[in-house]
């Protein structure tokens, strides 16, 4: 099975926005001071041609923790402004908390100045639309047409029209009430012992807060970012340092988040590390027991694991596949009526609670189903059982389409066969970053990280 990101198939017109908006390393096109400007002002247009009550259109601008933070906040926010539209600053909060206070505020955009789980060196730029949905993809195009062509360089309010700057001092502790409503009222976390790694980013506040008050014993790693630590061997992808603290604590459970706060990797009490499909699992078996799970029906992409289809089957909940993207798990959840949705990454999407993937609402429904079960997470978790996969990046030039490479297409044919209808291959591209990703699901650990090599080697051959 081969696959590529839509925006990745095009060789000669690359979209400045990827499958989460624009990233790149900051102080480098497309993410200068001078681009992100451009950015503003063009969401601002867009943003004045919506019909709004308000006197004044508004546009919320949040970040996580980088040091080039700083810079591109002060750009994006000379560019918003230089359209006569208001700009609210949250500081630091999680990615989700932006769209969140973007919906409850009535604002036009929210925006988002970040990397997610890329290195400090990186950042980015998420747009929200009024409703707290990431932007449709016409609309991020509007506006990458609008700094491409320059079409609105001749328009220049001036006087009273310029837009105003304001600071909202309070907007991590809505966020805080916000994902606090999400967790069930007749339960607290009592008697819970909690390791949370916030991966020095956007949850450093935020995490600590709730957990603890909702009475769970907390301790905090990783939590105190200096604008270049953000993700270093820590949060979401690197889970060492929490397992290792887990088994130090004597802990129930771990919580690890990424730089902005949108994914959840947990640990168990054993110091085994389970998958954003563990999470939805046991989330999913929780809701359909309680009559929560709307049209009995989750919705994972290609990437997840074969033992998460035959146990949503054991479970006799209904499993659609989507894209590899958490907008398009978006997408197919409005689609087929469904709320529970995400990827093995731990982005996870539930509808009846937000509007995007929340670390920390996916960490307290998980939480709940600990509660709820009155088993440690360990045996949650044993309701699936994972299929022997293999993940690789290789990092890439350039992304031409795979269907047009012949050898890379030889290598997979002849590893399907090898996999005998026992396993799959799945390779696309990143839509953020210069990689490719080889993917293998296989009978037996020896033949699925031999193949998933060989394809790796392969692509570094016809592409690196």
């Amino acid at each position: 099975m081969k696959n590529h990101d839509q925006a990745s198939s095009i060789p000669n017109k690359m979209r400045m926005f990827g499958t989460d908006g624009v990233r790149g390393v900051a102080n480098i096109e497309p993410m200068t001071a001078e681009t992100v400007l451009e950015i503003g002002r063009a969401t601002a247009y867009v943003c004045k041609q919506h019909k709004t009550q308000a006197k004044r259109h508004r546009i919320v601008i949040g970040k996580d923790t980088r040091l080039s933070g700083y810079m591109l906040e002060n750009a994006l926010t000379a560019g918003i402004c230089s359209m006569g539209v208001d700009v609210f600053l949250l500081g630091p909060i999680p990615t989700p908390g932006i769209a969140f206070i973007t919906h409850s505020m009535r604002a036009d955009a929210g925006m988002v100045i970040s990397a997610s789980h890329n290195p400090y060196q990186d950042n980015g730029i998420k747009i929200f639309s009024r409703d707290g949905y990431k932007l449709p993809d016409e609309e991020e195009d509007e506006i990458e047409e609008l700094v491409t062509s320059g079409r609105i360089q001749a328009i220049r309010p001036t006087a009273e029209a310029v837009g105003k700057a304001h600071r909202i001092d309070d907007a991590i502790g809505r966020y805080i009430v916000f994902c606090k409503n999400t967790f069930p009222a007749d339960l607290s976390l009592e008697g819970l012992k909690i390791v949370l790694d916030c991966g020095n980013g956007a949850t450093y506040k935020v995490a600590p807060t709730i957990f603890a008050e909702f009475g769970a014993e907390v301790t905090a790693i990783h939590n105190d970012p200096d604008g270049m630590n953000i993700n270093d061997q820590c949060g979401s992808q690197h889970t060492q340092d929490l397992v290792e603290k887990v088994l130090e604590t004597g802990a129930d459970v771990g919580l690890a988040f990424d730089g902005d706060g949108d994914r959840l990797i947990a640990v168990d009490e054993k110091g085994h590390a389970l998958t954003g499909d563990h999470i939805i699992a046991i989330c999913a078996r929780m809701y359909k027991e309680k009559w929560l799970l709307k049209n009995n029906k989750v919705v994972t992409t290609t990437m997840s694991n074969f033992g998460l289809r035959h146990c949503l089957k054991k479970l006799d909940i209904e499993h659609v596949t989507s894209n590899v993207g958490d907008r398009y798990v978006l997408e197919a959840l409005k689609k087929h009526g469904a709320i529970l949705g995400g990827e093995p990454s731990g982005h996870i999407l539930f509808m009846n609670h937000h509007t995007t993937g929340d670390g920390i609402i996916a960490a307290l429904q998980l939480l709940a189903a600990i509660k709820n079960y009155q088993q440690p997470l360990s045996s949650l978790a044993a309701i699936m059982q994972l299929a022997p996969q293999k993940l690789i990046s290789v990092d890439v030039p350039h992304k031409p389409p795979v269907e047009d490479i012949p050898e890379l297409n030889k290598a997979i044919k002849e590893a399907e066969t090898h996999l005998n209808r026992q396993g799959r291959v799945l390779i696309r591209y990143s839509g953020t970053q210069p990689m490719c990703r080889v993917m293998v699901e296989g009978p037996d650990e020896e033949l699925t990280n031999r193949l998933a090599i060989d394809l790796a080697d392969t692509v570094k051959k016809c592409i690196g």
